[in-house]
């Protein structure tokens, strides 16, 4: 497969400096992949969800423009994209895998930062540890509000 996709993230913060996390994970992002963002939403403040805490988030969503190499698959594309999303958490300072309490839901915690992979194109993914589109950012107006921001300003 050649050509290029939009790409689609997700991303939040809660502790620290929250904006200078956003933007130090862009321009994480922007090395990573080679080139610069070609939308931002806005950064809105919201409510944890999945947990309490003190600590309200702020959530943007972002769009590249990334170029997919011949004999690539979209699953391979995929699964790099989310390496470079965790190891720009994980150098950020988020520590540990997910965790699941015993019926099997996902625990939510604070965090640094939290990059998440909404979309690619019209792609659809479904692999243990990655399903696109993010199958809960229905559901997630922090996601949504920001994402419909991009897309309406087509």
């Amino acid at each position: 497969m050649t050509g290029e996709q939009d790409l689609y993230l997700g991303l939040g913060s809660n502790l620290g400096d929250r904006k200078k996390n956003l933007h130090e994970a862009l321009e994480m992002l922007d090395r990573a992949l080679g080139s610069g963002y070609t939308a931002l939403s806005s950064f809105i403040e919201t409510e944890p969800w999945g947990f309490e805490s003190d600590e309200m988030f702020l959530n943007a969503v972002v769009k590249y423009r990334v170029a997919i190499s011949q004999g690539t698959s979209q699953t391979e594309f995929a699964h790099g994209i989310l390496r470079i999303c965790k190891d720009i958490e994980k150098a950020m300072g988020r520590t540990g895998s997910p965790e699941y309490d015993p019926s099997g839901a996902r625990i939510y915690r604070s965090r640094t930062i939290d990059i998440d992979i909404l979309m690619i194109g019209d792609w659809r993914i479904d692999e243990p540890d990655l399903k696109i589109p993010h199958p809960g950012m229905k559901e997630r107006d922090f996601v949504m509000i920001p994402l419909r921001q991009i897309m309406d300003s087509k």
